[in-house]
């Protein structure tokens, strides 16, 4: 697990598009594909329902997300505080 996989699981959950959170991240529909499946079978579990084009997440990518969302802030703030000294 990589913390830009997580970017771009988060990415996905927050947009409920492959395509959106890609542009978000200035990444493509397919390396965003990449990192959720990598995280899918990583954990073994299903982390995306894909409905009518819309990705909504299971119950495991629910709490996968608010984890990462956790654990994505926390890394932020580390970055921020050792930029600013």
């Amino acid at each position: 697990m990589e913390l830009e996989q997580l970017r771009a699981f988060a990415a996905v959950a927050e947009e409920k598009s492959y395509t959106k959170a890609g542009e978000r991240l200035y990444m493509s529909h397919s390396t965003m594909s990449r990192a959720v499946s990598a995280l899918e079978r990583e954990f073994g579990v299903r982390l995306i329902r894909r409905d009518n084009h819309v990705a909504g997440l299971t119950p495991e990518g629910e709490k996968l997300y608010e984890m990462a969302k956790e654990l994505l802030d926390m890394a932020s703030e580390i970055e921020e505080k050792m930029h600013s000294g």
